[in-house]
């Protein structure tokens, strides 16, 4: 739907206080917007950067009803936030982008495989359990061995499991909680692609160059980009993005995980209504990064650019990794982004580095 676009000094609500949300938050200043964070932790990253921050749960009427008095428009910095949220923002007139559909489809993985199916998107055979005769008889219908998931919640690795044998599906069912569950049958690719897009209130889209992407126990740990693919590959990526983009009326960035297979095909891992890890290295290999198209995305601009600029190898910094910050910003070819947390814990994503060169 198109809008009068925001002009600069308007405030950007952003549900979530994450890296995402900081980003998103430096991104909005530099076009000079204000941004209004709500996150029920205080001294969050991104309450760090912004002008207004909001301390409260993502679902608590009085939290709501002060970021829907200080925004202009909501966006989010992840997928689980909780429905009744945006109902609520919805009801005290904020608009909301993307929408109510894009984050009921990607909060439930058979919802989401169950869209990108019928929006012409293919994924690998799946099948869904809501206990544990199902689990039974979904693994018999997708056939040993498979990957079980939550339906709900899981990331980065978590609630998800292999089961090698049928008879192991009721054991896994339960080491995952006894939640409702789906189980995929196994994508034989030979590596995984990611390509981040964008739709602006026009209907206007905008995508980005591939990136390869290499992951360690389920974590994402390095992006290469632009991605080495055919211009069939590319062709089919951008196929893609536009179909669910369309298909969702989407405003804003979405990333979309590819698997490629050996024939050439890509079948579409999963979707993630917001920026995207898999994107980080657009913020500095290309014209106008992925935060920044977000903050046009939702305030009504126009979109940016998104050619390359330079190749780029994005790593992930986990845990202590991120205190060799004052080696990273020594190298000519590195480019340091810190997130600010006060806590490092192993495993956890402290920040990135991007190191440039040449296209």
């Amino acid at each position: 739907m198109s809008m009068t676009p925001l002009p600069p000094g308007s405030t950007i609500g952003i549900l979530g206080g994450g890296q995402l949300g900081r980003m998103l938050a430096l991104a909005a200043a530099r076009l000079g917007f204000d941004v209004a964070i709500l996150e029920p932790e205080a001294d969050s990253p991104a309450a760090r950067v912004a002008a207004h921050a909001i301390v409260g749960a993502y679902d608590d009427p009085r939290a709501l009803t002060a970021l829907a008095e200080l925004a202009d428009v909501v966006t989010f910095e992840f997928e689980n936030v909780p429905a009744g949220a945006v109902e609520r923002l919805t009801a005290l007139g904020v608009r909301v982008a993307p929408g109510a559909r894009a984050l009921a489809v990607a909060q439930d993985r058979v919802a989401e495989k169950t869209f990108l199916n019928e929006a012409g998107a293919p994924t690998v055979a799946f099948a869904k359990a809501d206990d544990i005769l199902e689990a039974a008889q979904a693994l018999e219908q997708i056939g040993a061995p498979a990957l079980m998931k939550t339906r709900r919640d899981g990331y980065d690795g978590k609630g998800q499991m292999w089961v090698e044998h049928a008879a192991d599906a009721g054991r896994a069912f339960a080491a995952l909680g006894g939640k409702p569950v789906i189980v995929e049958a196994p994508a034989d690719f030979v590596r995984e692609l990611s390509v981040i897009a964008a739709r602006g209130c026009d209907g206007e889209i905008a995508v980005y160059p591939l990136g390869e992407n290499h992951h360690e126990k389920g974590v994402l740990r390095q992006t290469m980009a632009p991605a080495q693919v055919s211009a069939d590959t590319a062709a089919q990526a951008e196929r893609i993005a536009h179909q669910i983009l369309t298909s969702l009326d989407y405003v804003g960035v979405i990333g979309i995980e590819l698997f490629e297979l050996a024939d050439g095909r890509l079948l579409v891992n999963e979707i993630a209504p917001r920026v995207h890890n898999t994107g980080h290295w657009t913020q500095d290999g290309c014209e106008v990064d992925q935060f920044e198209q977000q903050i046009r995305a939702v305030a009504g601009w126009p979109l940016g650019p998104t050619a390359a600029l330079a190749r780029v190898e994005m790593i992930n910094l986990l845990g202590e990794e991120a205190d060799h910050w004052a080696k990273l910003a020594g190298e000519p070819d590195a480019r340091l982004h810190l997130y600010g947390k006060r806590e490092t814990k192993p495993g956890r994503k402290m920040g990135h580095v991007n190191r440039l060169r040449p296209l």
